[in-house]
């Protein structure tokens, strides 16, 4: 992959808890709180000047949600593209191996769950240990190709810090 390429990694905002009312967790919506927030957070990031090539996705409905969302806040609106290994459990190698076919995108949003999300954000900016990531936070890394070298952590943000964010 040619670079330099911007990455957006994002946590899915807050879904239903996990219980009996949701037995299959792929399945598990946001809440009308949490889908509330990720909308202003996202507003957050439009004002802020961030555009996105193409927002990239867990399979699992609240990460599709939440990618919608994000998605839905720009006047040009980008790709939303579902990733497997973006699932719970999916491998840093295998998103990185589907992240190398966005070669021609060098805005990139991944929407996925922790832990994976933040341990691929460790991965990518070169720390030691896996970056805690609330529900709906989101950073920037920037990185000049794949899959070599750590990038730069440029941003850290949750939603609350996003949907204070005024033009």
């Amino acid at each position: 992959m040619p670079g330099p390429y911007e990455l957006y990694l994002i946590r899915h905002a807050i879904a239903e808890e996990r219980g009996d009312s949701w037995p299959d967790d792929a399945k598990r919506p946001l809440t009308d709180d949490g889908t509330q927030k990720m909308r202003k957070a996202a507003r957050g990031l439009e004002r802020m000047g961030v555009r996105f090539d193409a927002i990239l996705t867990s399979p699992f409905v609240r990460a599709r949600q939440t990618a919608d969302i994000v998605a839905a806040a720009f006047d040009q609106r980008p790709p939303v593209v579902t990733m497997d290994s973006l699932a719970p459990g999916g491998s840093i190698q295998s998103v990185l191996s589907d992240l190398e076919r966005q070669n021609r995108r060098s805005r990139v949003a991944l929407v996925g769950h922790e832990p994976g999300i933040g341990e691929l954000a460790a991965r990518l900016a070169g720390a030691r240990y896996p970056i805690e990531f609330k529900k709906g936070a989101i950073c920037r890394i920037d990185v000049k190709t794949f899959p070599a070298g750590p990038g730069k952590l440029r941003w850290f943000m949750t939603t609350k810090v996003l949907r204070a964010i005024k033009k």
